[in-house]
C-alpha cells in the first residue's frame, strides 16, 4: 500500500521494532549510557555542534545494537543448533556494535572533556 496509510503503517512497524529493541538488555546499557551523556550535555550546556556529533554517535550506537539483536534473534530461528557459521555470525555483528561503542565513547570524551574540565 502506498500513500500516507502505507507510510504510517511502516512508521508504526519501525516503532515497535524499537519497543523490541528496548527488551534487550545490552540496547537498555547502551541507552543508559545515552541518558549520562544527554545529562552531561544538558547540564554543561553544550554547543550545538557538540549535541549534533552526540547524537548521531548515539543514534549509531543504538541503530548497531538493534541490528545486532535482529541477526541474532534471525540466526537463533534459522539455525537453533550450534552451528560455528552462525557462532561467527552473531560473534561479527556483536564485534560491529563494540568498535562502533568504543569508538562512540572516544568522541563522548574528546567533545565533553573541555566541558567538563574547562
Amino acid at each position: 500500500m502506498s500513500g500516507i496509510g502505507g507510510f504510517l503503517r511502516g512508521f508504526r512497524h519501525a516503532a515497535r521494532g524499537v519497543g523490541l529493541a528496548a527488551r534487550d538488555r545490552n540496547f537498555l546499557v547502551m541507552l543508559a549510557a545515552a541518558v549520562v551523556v544527554v545529562t552531561v550535555g544538558f547540564a554543561y550546556d553544550v554547543s550545538s555542534g557538540s549535541w549534533a556529533v552526540l547524537l548521531v554517535c548515539i543514534g549509531a550506537v543504538l541503530g548497531a545494537e538493534a541490528l545486532n539483536s535482529a541477526i541474532e534473534r534471525l540466526a537463533d530461528r534459522v539455525q537453533p543448533e550450534q552451528d560455528p557459521a552462525i557462532h561467527d555470525v552473531k560473534d561479527l555483528s556483536a564485534g560491529a556494535v563494540l568498535v562502533l561503542s568504543v569508538a562512540t565513547a572516544v568522541v563522548g570524551m574528546v567533545v565533553l572533556w573541555p566541558y567538563v574540565v574547562g
